[in-house]
């Protein structure tokens, strides 16, 4: 899965070679006929036959390293370029400083890599491009010299064989529950072989045999792909005739939609591939060469509008992206982790994988460290939502490659771990499954985290608690009462799922809701902060119905009866208060305090008695 291979083109290939072996010289044409064309096997018997009419035939040499490396063969390509050296003029050896100092990076031999690349940056006065490059070889040299007795506690496995079935998978991306696997399987071994999207889903613990997705497949390359947190949006990458793009596709039910070309907002002329989404679908990172970033591949930013569009990608910037290749960003369920691989950053050579915190800004990229990284490239990393193990891919050799789960040592595991939340919208009474709105806010920041829609079919939905804090779930149909779900989401949850079923009641029922968001201090009537993220929510019903309602206040049965009616009645006038002076009439509003006459839960426990302090909205008419 050579995706980004180095290979030195080199500007020598002219008819004069250093040679006057005749027979060497047909060879090494011969061998170039093949080399351009991408034919590197026949090239290299003919370089082998060349050097051999003649020992000291430099420019043979020289692409027998070139072709090496761009197989991956690095001991051999070190080999030739080596004897390449022995032979050349001196003006010719910064070149080969070059080229062994590189070699040497991706063969894991360190010390010798440092200092080559010394000596080239000692000769090279001239090619700034190449010194760039040369000194970023260099720092990963010292990097890799300082860590690579490191052994930090990855312990990864490959997957089974009913997920690896071919030659040839990589590209992992998995749903927020990791109960399904999304990934690309190639037909073949030559880069130009076909692509196809397959998936994976967990059954008792484990993955199930890997399907293709027929429906997204087609006669062109489907390559890296991101699906949403809930599992029904997929972004992927389509490569066909015009180049590289994405496309998106949406689930109802079990059925995948016909894919849909993003819009130019995101595709160009350029290349873009490698995308992935947030938990909720709204926002998009990809890998573009497109002109305005930073240098090679970059990855980018675009996030959705008020009308669900993908606004002008932006480019993710420095510290994330360098003058050199970042590629497969994976964008962790919490939102503040941004895993990506790059060969720009200090690291063990070739393409290592790291991670960028965001607080406002993303951080300093951090490398995941040895065994992970090693002096071979890695390309993908896809974490679990809790943090504590990822699935990547990796290359084995003989055009082999597997898809493997690796536990994530604590020292790089997320601060902020994603809580799954799963459940279904139905009406209530009938049962019938809703295509809801759903709306997901944080309560201590008032800041809406994300805006999504139940399945049309089954109702259902899945929605990602992105780190500890307060949060309110508010589910809305037109027609219907909404309805208010509240999380709190402490240091010591349990991360295990919560799964809901939430009934929406038709208005024309004139039913009740508890508003689980509202709250006051205890034995107090003012409205506390945390409450105006519900207010504003009962506000916009109100504004977009007619209907007339009652705020009812409760308390538990704790203390004097005429005290807790006295501050059941305050609360909800408090509620009143606020509604109106959001704009909603007064007349549509009465407020009436039922102290504790009207308990929804025994009142002996605490936990008890918090259910039954509460302000409902009943619809009147």
């Amino acid at each position: 899965m050579k995706y980004f291979l180095l290979l030195f083109i080199s500007v020598q290939v002219a008819a004069q070679v250093t040679t006057k072996n005749k027979k060497a010289i047909a060879l090494y044409k011969r061998a170039e006929n093949f080399r351009v064309r991408g034919q590197f096997d026949p090239a290299i018997e003919l370089l082998i036959q060349a050097v051999k009419k003649d020992r000291r035939f430099e420019e043979a040499y020289w692409q027998l390293g070139n072709i090496y490396q761009a197989k991956g063969n690095w001991n051999l390509s070190l080999s030739a370029f080596e004897k390449g050296y022995d032979a050349a003029v001196p003006l010719r050896h910064k070149d080969y400083f070059y080229a062994i100092g590189c070699v040497c990076l991706r063969s894991g031999k360190y010390e010798k890599a440092k200092a080559v690349l010394e000596k080239f940056l000692a000769a090279e006065k001239t090619n700034v491009k190449k010194t760039a490059q040369a000194q970023v070889w260099k720092s990963q040299a010292d990097f890799a010299l300082e860590h690579l007795r490191d052994s930090l506690n990855y312990q990864a496995a490959a997957l089974n064989d009913s997920v690896n079935l071919f030659p040839m998978q990589y590209f992992p991306t998995l749903t927020a529950d990791d109960q399904e696997l999304v990934f690309t399987v190639r037909h073949g071994s030559a880069y130009s072989d076909e692509e196809d999207l397959y998936f994976s889903q967990k059954k008792n613990n484990r993955w199930q045999k890997a399907r293709p997705l027929d429906n997204l497949n087609s006669n062109y390359r489907e390559g890296a792909s991101a699906i949403s947190a809930d599992g029904h949006q997929l972004v992927f990458t389509v490569c066909g005739p015009s180049g590289c793009d994405l496309y998106e596709s949406r689930k109802t039910g079990t059925q995948w939609g016909k894919p849909q070309i993003l819009s130019g907002a995101i595709n160009t002329k350029g290349w873009e591939a490698q995308p992935s989404l947030s938990a909720d679908g709204n926002e998009l990172y990809f890998v573009s060469d497109r002109a305005g970033g930073l240098g090679g591949y970059d990855i980018w930013h675009s996030k959705k509008n008020e009308k669900g569009e993908w606004t002008k990608a932006v480019n993710a910037g420095s510290p994330v992206n360098t003058p050199f290749d970042e590629i497969a960003p994976y964008i962790h369920v919490n939102g503040s982790n941004l895993y990506f691989a790059s060969n720009g950053l200090a690291g063990m050579g070739g393409y290592d994988i790291y991670v960028s915190e965001k607080d406002k800004e993303w951080g300093k990229p951090m490398n995941m460290g040895v065994p992970l990284n090693d002096c071979n490239d890695q390309y993908s990393f896809a974490v679990t939502g809790d943090g504590t193990s990822a699935f990547f891919s990796r290359e084995e050799g003989g055009n082999r490659c597997r898809i493997y789960q690796t536990t994530i040592p604590a020292e790089f595991q997320v601060k902020k771990k994603g809580k799954t939340v799963r459940g279904t919208v139905k009406e209530k009474g009938s049962a019938r499954p809703l295509r809801a709105s759903l709306t997901l806010f944080n309560l201590k920041t008032n800041i809406k985290i994300s805006q999504f829609f139940s399945d049309s079919l089954t109702g259902e939905f899945l929605v990602i608690l992105p780190g500890v804090s307060n949060y309110a779930l508010h589910a809305a149909k037109s027609g219907y009462l909404f309805h208010s779900a509240h999380f709190d989401y402490g240091e010591n949850t349990s991360l295990d799922p919560i799964v809901l079923t939430i009934e929406l009641p038709l208005l024309s029922d004139k039913p009740t809701a508890v508003l689980n968001n509202i709250f006051f201090e205890k034995n107090e009537y003012r409205l506390s902060d945390d409450s105006k993220t519900e207010l504003a929510e009962v506000a916009g019903f109100l504004k977009s119905n007619s209907n007339k309602i009652e705020i009812g206040g409760h308390t538990d049965s704790q203390g004097e009866a005429s005290y807790n009616q006295n501050l059941s009645q305050q609360r909800a006038n408090s509620v009143r208060e606020y509604l109106t002076s959001a704009g909603i009439a007064p007349e549509r509003i009465t407020a009436k305090g039922f102290g504790a006459q009207m308990p929804i839960a025994p009142n002996d426990n605490e936990e008890a008695r918090a259910k039954n302090r509460r302000i409902e909205l009943r619809v009147k008419e």
